[in-house]
């Protein structure tokens, strides 16, 4: 075993294929495949399962994965300490619904760093690829949703795929519309207010599932849905159109402008908003600043935090 073998499974667990994982490591493919099999023929256990689809990592691997981290950072401090090293590049990797405090928390974290290198990624995802993203190692950690609607379905994915749910925060659902919507100068608003005006919703791809959706009453009819892939061209049509999407109401103005307000919606749904994690690979320091950063916002916004399960 070396230890560029195992930055090679790291990289590989990262990038989520041997190909992509090939191209960031300035190697060819058939030479990474066999360093893993070298790798894996050594230690007498399949690292990843391999199929038609891709690889994945084996029950073994994900272990493997575990030790084989914590070994590089050991060897990363130790050359520190004794060779005067620079620290290796830190990598930290978020998936996340479309949420501002979520990309709030990311900008002050990476904002407090002073490491010279870092590689950090922030994935806005559909919610199934956010626990997938979790599941196969790619993210640390990701932000999502549970209510009464979508909870068993959703714990149900969580259990088969060995992650787990940590609660933020609960929120009451508002309406994000722009300051200059004929609503906006309500108190709160109804479903009966709302239903003149187009309602924007992140698509889901092909798990299009109500129990998948990041807005809640997701099942409630209307007469005219707009579907968008991203949060900057779900912003600009509540301004363009007049439209309306449904949240958990927390906005920043630094990062979103003033266009966008949060008003109230009148409904007895709540949104659980947290984080779920594969606890077989401990968190890095930098997903745990991230979690202190979220809940220091959340704080600051005038919410609770909610005890753990």
């Amino acid at each position: 075993m070396t230890l560029q073998q195992l930055r090679y499974i790291i990289t590989i667990v990262n990038c989520g294929s041997i190909s992509e994982a090939a191209k960031q490591l300035y190697i060819t493919q058939p030479s990474l495949s066999n360093a893993v099999k070298d790798l894996e023929q050594e230690y007498g256990i399949s690292i990843f399962n391999r199929t038609s689809k891709g690889i994945s990592l084996s029950s073994d691997g994900t272990e493997f994965l575990s030790y084989a981290r914590q070994v590089l950072e050991q060897t990363d401090l130790m050359e520190q300490h004794y060779l005067h090293k620079k620290p290796l590049k830190r990598i930290c990797s978020i998936s996340t619904q479309h949420y501002a405090f979520a990309v709030n928390a990311f900008v002050n974290l990476v904002s407090r760093q002073d490491h010279e290198e870092y590689e950090f990624t922030l994935r806005e995802a559909r919610t199934y690829e956010i626990i997938e993203d979790v599941k196969n190692f790619r993210s640390e950690l990701g932000i999502l949703y549970l209510n009464d609607f979508n909870e068993k379905v959703l714990r149900k994915l969580f259990k088969e795929s060995g992650l787990l749910f940590h609660p933020l925060f609960d929120a009451s659902p508002h309406v994000f519309i722009s300051s200059s919507h004929p609503l906006s100068s309500r108190d709160f608003v109804t479903m009966n207010d709302l239903d003149p005006f187009p309602f924007l919703a992140f698509e889901q791809g092909e798990k299009n599932s109500f129990y998948f959706s990041e807005e809640i009453l997701s099942t409630v009819p209307r007469k005219k849905i707009i579907y968008v892939s991203d949060r900057a061209t779900l912003f600009n049509l509540l301004i363009g159109l007049n439209g309306y999407t449904i949240c958990s109401g927390i906005l920043n103005s630094n990062l979103n402008g003033d266009n966008i307000i949060a008003i109230p919606l009148k409904t007895t749904e709540y949104m659980r908003i947290g984080w779920i994690e594969n606890p077989r690979v401990h968190l890095s320091i930098f997903a745990e600043n991230y979690l202190k950063e979220l809940k220091s916002l959340i704080i600051s916004d005038g919410l609770h935090l909610c005890d753990e399960e």
